[in-house]
């Protein structure tokens, strides 16, 4: 019979500062934390797989949730690699650390980058500075549907973001453009990704839009991804995997609107047959609620997955291990800024009916070094060779 693991990543869920967060401006965040001062908060599915028997979770007051005895296998993950955005935290659960930070620009991009981007699309920029997404359009909105130059922008976050209407800059050409930025920023400017980001609207009232695209910087060696397709396995991707690996390592993917989306289509999937990777990421949690630092938002979303476990859980195989984790914080409660949060991260996995999956050590794993152990365990729990996954990082801890 095939093996399968369906990992999904919910997308910035942090559980508490990592030891160096103060180095990273994040002393004293906690994603969950503040999710749980939610009235809204309900993670009982979760809890059941061990959410909240992972070491040091803290939450706002006494949940009721926190009395279930768990059935499943949990951790603590701890951040290996120099940063804290989608991209470096993807590719360490990929097994793929990075010893540097990606290149950031608190100041605005250079103008050897700025001036060939110009060139190379005929247009002008606006801003060039780090800004909030939904802030930037309203502040320079009406500036680009008069002259049709380009907004963009950064974050604390390794990122290049071009915003543009989509009545000016259709969203086929917003992604040319975006092309040529990424073959731009590459060596000491190769930035995490470039993001495209589409708004509509009327002076004053204008807002983003889902068609998002982002073009990620190659992964600089090989992920779990590659080795799995190389050694022929299923890899699919769901919702942002394709653009955070610039599509590296898969054998399919779907792209999704939301997590309601992503949810269905994972759903889908579980219902065919494939032997191998199924890699979703939802990106709610961190898009629509953390960055805009929506509290209550956040912990819908949350309640609203953990109220879907249940039947995706009631999808897996005899052979089926489902992962659950993170790749980074973003905590709706730190008002300090809006950016990604250096937490750690939960893996909780199970096999059939919350069970601690087949082969597994069950219970409490402990606090872990890396993200990277995701990578070594769904290595080996596929039976890919010592030999092929010789080059990825992290232990099996399965």
């Amino acid at each position: 019979m095939a093996k399968r693991v369906i990992l999904i990543v919910m997308d910035s869920f942090g559980i508490g500062e990592e030891p160096d967060a103060a180095a990273f401006g994040d002393a004293g965040t906690n994603t969950l934390r503040s999710c749980t001062k939610s009235s809204y908060f309900k993670a009982e599915n979760l809890a059941k797989m061990g959410l909240l028997k992972i070491d040091g979770i803290e939450t706002a007051s006494k949940l009721a949730e926190e009395d279930i005895v768990p059935t499943g296998t949990y951790a603590r993950l701890r951040e290996s690699s120099m940063g804290k955005d989608t991209t470096i935290g993807h590719w360490e659960i990929a097994g793929l650390i990075s010893p540097e930070p990606l290149p950031t620009y608190p100041d605005g991009f250079p103008g050897e980058v700025l001036d060939e981007f110009e060139k190379q699309t005929g247009r002008k920029v606006l801003c060039n500075l780090p800004y909030s997404g939904t802030k930037v359009i309203n502040d320079y909105g009406d500036e680009h549907v008069k002259t049709g130059a380009l907004i963009v922008y950064t974050s604390a976050d390794s990122v290049f973001q071009i915003a543009a209407h989509e009545n000016i800059v259709p969203c086929e050409q917003l992604y040319e453009y975006c092309r040529i930025a990424r073959k731009i920023l590459q060596g000491k400017h190769g930035v995490g990704r470039v993001i495209a980001r589409p708004f509509i609207g009327e002076s004053g009232n204008y807002t983003r839009t889902p068609r998002r695209h982002d073009f990620s910087l190659e992964p600089p060696k090989d992920t779990m991804l590659d080795i799995l397709k190389r050694c022929g396995r299923d890899v699919i991707g769901i919702g942002k995997i394709h653009d955070i690996f610039a599509g590296r390592g898969l054998t399919e993917y779907t792209y999704t609107s939301g997590n309601e989306d992503g949810i269905n289509r994972t759903l889908e999937y579980m219902d065919k047959d494939f032997d191998g990777l199924l890699f979703v990421n939802l990106v709610d949690y961190d898009m629509l609620y953390g960055h805009r630092r929506d509290i209550d938002g956040y912990a819908k979303a949350v309640a609203f997955f953990d109220e879907k476990l249940p039947e995706i859980v009631s999808k897996l195989r005899e052979d089926d291990i489902l992962m659950i984790t993170a790749d980074h914080g973003c905590d709706p409660g730190y008002l300090a800024t809006t950016d990604h949060t250096r937490e750690y991260v939960p893996l909780i996995c199970c096999g059939k009916d919350f069970a601690p999956a087949k082969g597994t050590k069950g219970g409490n794993l402990g606090t872990r070094p890396t993200f990277a152990d995701i990578a070594a365990s769904v290595l080996a729990y596929l039976e890919v060779s010592d030999n092929e996954r010789a080059g990825v990082a992290g232990e099996n801890i399965l």
